[in-house]
């Protein structure tokens, strides 16, 4: 019901030549990318033509026929179960969210977390991951960061657990720097110590391959608005269903295992639903899930790998560039520790965020620097484009290479 156009895999010639796939055919299906240079996936995905096709049906059957809902709750079912075959899980073990922060605070008070109990996260990692667990903080429970470094895995963990530590949270890659931790190890870790893993993979979903099992986490979540292309508004939320205890901190109708046919609350079937609907309430993100549906037929006809490789291409491609500029890359630099797709030059923002803008270039300010977020559809012409930008303005000295 959601089928992407056709896109033809293997090496092609021009602008948008690639080892991997057909990137020209990929870029035309984003108007977005015709007209300005976007380096921006990391903040919002431009819109494809076939995530707009699945939103105006949904508009057009609502339109037309005020709502066939049982058809459109049809298709939720068909997406929750792609969702789930993209992340390597079953489907009664997705739920769907509002956004990465509401699937984060619902982990989080999800946990059997008490009064002296204290859970581990990076220093500097994403605000709305930390809040989730820093707002237990009034039930007892002690957030304690890690220092951030270019390379985290289980090792980076070991000092600062004790006898109290009862979960670790945090993101697979870093939007502010584009580092891509070692989260499979820190999953072992954790099944080794019996502790809770929550994992936020916002940055990294639609670009970098995800086995939510082969994490180990009890939570995984993340929004779908940017290498997931489906416009904000929809979360996702995998729920380890080993973890069956587990019960959400609000209720619903629809979270229950049995949904009264009268819609008259009992006080006494209060039973969650054994899947991770429990932790959903009630009425969706149709018109985005919908989108979503179309967006996953684009990644699995390009193929995941595919469009990890292509960007770690395009980061190569501009990772050289900087190197012989003697521009400093803020962030790590092999392929072992770094996103594929996100890279931040230690440009000043103030200095150059309305530079690139004046000249058709779509990027974002960071702490650091200048970020650069490459999607499917970006080419090596983009990063050329960019890099003579650069070029030909010049950079002051605090911006060379150490």
């Amino acid at each position: 019901m959601c089928s992407a156009n056709r896109v033809r895999p293997g090496a092609q010639r021009g602008s948008g030549m690639s080892a991997h796939y057909d990137v020209d055919a990929v870029r035309k299906e984003f108007p977005a990318a015709e007209r300005m240079i976007y380096l921006d996936s990391g903040f919002q995905a431009p819109l494809a033509r076939p995530v707009k096709a699945a939103i105006d049906l949904f508009l057009r059957e609502g339109l037309e026929t005020a709502g066939p809902k049982s058809v459109w709750l049809d298709r939720v079912e068909q997406t929750r179960a792609k969702v789930a075959r993209f992340l390597g899980v079953s489907a009664h073990e997705i739920a769907f969210t509002k956004n990465t922060s509401e699937s984060m605070n619902i982990a989080a008070n999800a946990l059997p977390l008490r009064a002296g109990d204290n859970v581990l996260m990076i220093h500097g990692d994403h605000p709305n991951n930390a809040y989730a667990f820093l707002n237990l903080q009034r039930k007892g429970v002690e957030v304690r960061f890690v220092p951030m470094t270019d390379v985290i895995d289980a090792a980076s963990f070991h000092p600062h657990i004790d006898a109290n530590t009862r979960a670790i949270s945090m993101s697979h890659v870093t939007f502010h720097a584009g580092h891509r931790f070692d989260i499979e190890s820190i999953g072992r870790f954790c099944a080794e110590r019996k502790l809770h893993f929550v994992v936020d993979v916002m940055q990294a979903i639609g670009i970098v391959p995800i086995d939510a099992k082969a994490i180990g986490a009890t939570f995984v979540g993340s929004g779908s608005h940017k290498g997931l292309l489906v416009p904000q508004g929809l979360g996702l939320l995998y729920w380890n269903s080993a973890h069956a205890g587990l019960e959400p901190a609000y209720l619903a109708a629809a979270s229950l295992a049995e949904i009264p046919s009268d819609l008259i609350a009992r006080p006494d079937r209060l039973a969650p639903a054994p899947s991770a609907r429990r932790f959903e309430l009630g009425n969706f993100n149709i018109p985005a899930i919908h989108a979503l549906c179309a967006a996953l037929d684009m990644i699995e006809q390009i193929g995941i790998e595919n469009i990890r490789n292509h960007c770690f291409d395009l980061g190569d491609h501009l990772v050289a560039a900087l190197d012989a500029l003697d521009i400093r890359l803020v962030g790590p630099r092999d392929r072992k520790h770094r996103a594929p797709h996100i890279y931040v030059i230690a440009l000043p923002a103030a200095d150059w965020l309305g530079y690139f803008e004046e000249n058709g270039v779509r990027v974002s300010p960071e702490r650091d620097g200048i970020r650069v977020s490459f999607g499917m559809f970006n080419t090596f012409a983009d990063v050329d484009r960019l890099v003579e930008l650069i070029r030909r303005r010049g950079v002051k000295t605090s911006s060379r290479a150490a």
